[in-house]
């Protein structure tokens, strides 16, 4: 089995995935927010309010666990990407940082499936295809190190992003 085959695109509301961890793009205060993290959030209920605060907030690059409380997903995982400041303020490294770091602990945990949303890319203002480019590439060179997790998902929240992760995929593996 190779790499591609260990990744799977969505396209939808990451919330509703039945898998092993969804990736949740943080702030550094873990207390839920706009976005995807006011959504994972609001379907996760407030036991998730109430672990993050108990963690007292992540770095950026960072990653923290906690359960997936009403979600679908047994945990939530908690990466705090960083603000795009024009490229030059080691953003690349800190979203590398984001992805690999949620899969050492997908990896620690053994868990099966993960499904990450594209960190940074919302209000945070990350260039969509330099960011889908960097998770690409972290995830597969993650994958090909671990046995854990087995599937990851890319969940994509409209088509536009989805064609732009299909397109990078498609011309990764044909590279």
């Amino acid at each position: 089995m190779t790499n591609a085959d260990r990744i799977e695109l969505f396209l939808g509301d990451i919330t509703t995935l039945a898998v092993d961890a969804i990736v949740n793009a943080a702030s550094e205060a873990l207390l839920g927010g706009g976005g995807v993290d006011g959504a994972i959030h609001a379907a996760a209920g407030p036991g998730l309010l109430e672990e993050c605060r108990a963690l007292g907030g992540c770095p950026t690059g960072e990653s923290r666990i906690t359960s997936g409380h009403d979600l679908r997903a047994k945990a939530v995982i908690h990466t705090v990407g960083p603000i795009w400041r024009g490229g030059d303020g080691g953003e690349a490294q800190l979203l590398r940082s984001c992805y690999r770091r949620s899969m050492a602990i997908a990896g620690e945990r053994r868990l099966d499936s993960l499904a990450f949303c594209a960190i940074s890319t919302g209000v945070f203002g990350y260039p969509r295809e330099e960011a889908a480019l960097i998770a690409i590439d972290e995830v597969s060179t993650c994958l090909e190190n671990s046995r854990h997790p087995h599937k990851v998902i890319f969940s994509c929240f409209d088509a536009d992003r989805l064609a732009l992760y299909q397109r990078l995929l498609e011309e990764r593996e044909s590279s």
